[in-house]
């Protein structure tokens, strides 16, 4: 009569666990548990599951192992179902030693809990481990299902392996599970994404109609938005709409990653709308994409609108709005909502403090910088290999590379992002002995440099003036490393041929370029003839520049001032004209300043700040400072003359 009492009891308590679960409430179950062992109600095979996979939701090792701790002392230490659900919970807490110590000490281990482990090392980028578990699996007799195909299928998909991918495709078709419309679509979206759109249209193509999903259609979006076939995902979708699928969240988000950079905002607000025809207005992760699309589109007004009107917020939303401002480089507003984030409950993660530190570098507030790191290192991020690389980046471009330099040589572990971002550092700071000292040391330890590795090699060249070692590095990349230049690295040595004044040898050199120059070109070797007063390739450039930017002013600004530098009214009166007739108009730079804490923003001859007159008596008497220096230097110069 008690066991049946007992059984009662338990499934009870069990229910409330698992409704708890379900409601997303997660740390309701680890009180419910702690309160049935005080009843003295004994947990059963069901319980520890339910109560494990809180706490592998929640990532919290410390709970995770007080959980194992009461498995072990329970009847069901050996069961195969409990065991799995322990293994899932450690893996989901990022504690692969944990899972892989449990796994190896399993009696019995069936398909599920392979899966859980070879899902794991996936996550943690062990990709070799994934491979050779992979094969212990198979030599042991436990045969593969839909869940280890999927799986593996993502594994290729994460290092971009086509012919992985291909491999486990026909694996898939040899154990009889590729009819699985899941392993379709994840098929569909691996193969896009390593850049197999046929394949991709394949696999959609041999899913039987009847058997198609909207998740399908979907992932064929994705993928073929991924692939760069924005027009064909939006007939796609029409297609989609036309066979009678009603889109679902996740249609609106793959729309949306069409829509995430500058010039594309019509495009969002039509998907946005649509999206909320469809009833999608209410899905969390949909209105934090939107809120990051309208961020990225530039039109922050809109982003702080959907978030304030959200009301309950999860920290993903936050992350989104303090990214939006902190990118634009508003970091008042940023530094706002932290305290906000902070005060509402939500304590700000790794990403929030990724947001500021971007922020604070972007806009060189050291002082703000300051406190993030503190922030960091109070919370224990300062150990992740991210947040260092941000930080000596941050410091950098703060003009502190004192700091910069003191993260950087005190890092247990030093990736190839945190070598570039170090000699990035010193080339932004004119340090060319101090950027090639690094690359060099980098070379010597068996890292090998990438793209951004050597753009950052070659700025310093350029900052510096040095144009062989510039070759010399231009070449190394090319031939010994057989990395193609990108336009950025063209863009860098025209730059450096221009401020050299070797303006013919630039233009050959452009000329030449295996790919379409871009802006950025033209527009280097363009303030490169202002610099030396060149009007006949200054016009050259300008044409080139104009013909691909035809609204911007910086073009007929530049040429008006290289036509001024030579006393050529008429030129510059011409350029007036042509801006004139182009209905383009310059706006005014600006200028960032950071004082306690507070950003002050000024532009050409602005007089709105408070302190306005104090400010300009302050530049006149630099003004005058620094004319002192020049008729000094004039003199001396005048003195030494033959």
């Amino acid at each position: 009569m008690a066991r049946i009492s007992n059984y009662s009891t338990v499934t009870l308590w069990n229910t409330k666990i698992k409704q708890a679960l379900k409601q997303n409430q997660l740390h309701k179950p680890l009180i419910l548990f702690s309160q049935m062992k005080q009843l003295g109600i004994q947990p059963d095979n069901l319980t520890f599951p339910f109560v494990a996979k809180a706490c592998g939701e929640l990532r919290n090792l410390n709970n995770s192992e007080i959980i194992h701790t009461h498995v072990v002392k329970s009847p069901y230490r050996s069961d195969k179902y409990v065991q799995t659900s322990l293994l899932d919970m450690y893996v989901k807490c990022c504690s692969i030693d944990c899972a892989y110590k449990l796994f190896d000490e399993m009696s019995e281990r069936d398909v599920a809990s392979w899966n859980v482990m070879l899902s794991g090392f996936c996550q943690m980028g062990f990709w070799s481990r994934v491979v050779g578990l992979f094969s212990e699996m198979r030599l042991g007799g436990v045969e593969a299902d839909s869940i280890t195909i999927i799986g593996l299928v993502q594994l290729g998909c994460l290092v971009r392996d086509v012919r992985f991918v291909s491999s486990v495709h026909c694996l898939g078709m040899v154990v009889g599970v590729e009819v699985d419309v899941k392993i379709g679509n994840t098929l569909i979206a691996s193969y896009a994404k390593c850049g197999d759109w046929d394949s991709a249209e394949k696999v959609f193509d041999g899913i039987g109609f009847d058997c198609l999903t909207v998740v399908s259609w979907n992932s064929l979006i994705a993928g073929c938005a991924y692939v760069g076939k924005s027009v064909e995902s939006i007939g796609l979708y029409r297609m989609m709409l036309s066979h009678g699928y009603r889109p679902d969240g996740g249609t609106i988000l793959n729309l949306l990653t069409l829509c995430d950079q500058d010039g594309a905002l019509n495009c969002g607000k039509s998907i946005h709308s649509h999206g909320i025809k469809v009833g999608c207005n209410k899905d969390m992760s949909v209105l934090n994409t939107l809120i990051s699309m309208y961020s990225k589109t530039g039109d922050v007004r809109s982003a702080r609108n959907i978030f304030d009107a959200i009301k309950e917020k999860t920290r993903v939303s936050w992350n989104a709005i303090i990214g939006c401002y902190a990118e634009r480089g508003d970091l008042d507003e940023a530094m706002a909502l932290f305290r906000s984030m902070e005060a509402s409950g939500h304590k700000p993660d790794l990403v929030t403090a990724l947001y500021i530190i971007s922020g604070s570098g972007k806009i060189g507030a050291l002082e703000t910088g300051r406190w993030i790191h503190s922030y960091v290192v109070l919370n224990k991020f300062h150990s992740n290999l991210v947040v260092s690389n941000a930080l000596i980046g941050m410091y950098a471009k703060c003009g502190c590379m004192t700091l910069a330099r003191e993260i950087f040589n005190t890092m247990h572990e030093k990736s190839i992002v945190s070598w570039t971002t170090i000699i990035s550092g010193y080339a932004l700071h004119g340090e060319l002995k101090e950027a090639l000292d690094h690359f060099e040391l980098m070379l010597e330890l068996g890292l090998t440099p990438n793209h951004v590795t050597f753009l950052s090699v070659l700025q310093a060249c350029n900052h510096a003036g040095n144009l062989n070692k510039g070759w010399e590095y231009f070449y190394l990349m090319a031939i010994v490393y057989n990395l193609s230049p990108e336009i950025e690295h063209y863009s860098c040595m025209a730059d450096l041929l221009g401020r050299r004044g070797k303006l013919k040898e630039a233009v050959e050199f452009v000329q030449n370029m295996r790919i379409r120059p871009d802006a950025g070109i033209w527009g280097a070797l363009l303030s490169a003839c202002k610099i030396h007063r060149n009007i006949e390739i200054g016009l050259y450039a300008a044409e080139r520049l104009l013909a691909i930017e035809p609204q911007v002013g910086a073009p007929y600004v530049e040429m008006a001032n290289i036509y001024a530098s030579v006393g050529r009214w008429d030129g510059v009166s011409k350029m007036r004209t042509m801006m004139k007739n182009n209905q383009v108009t310059k706006y005014p730079g600006q200028s960032v300043v950071q004082v306690n804490g507070k950003t002050h923003t000024f532009t050409v001859e602005g007089r709105c700040h408070t302190a306005d007159v104090l400010i300009y008596e302050t530049l006149d008497g630099l003004n005058l400072q620094l004319q002192e220096k020049f008729d000094s230097a004039f003199i001396e110069e005048m003195v030494f003359l033959p």
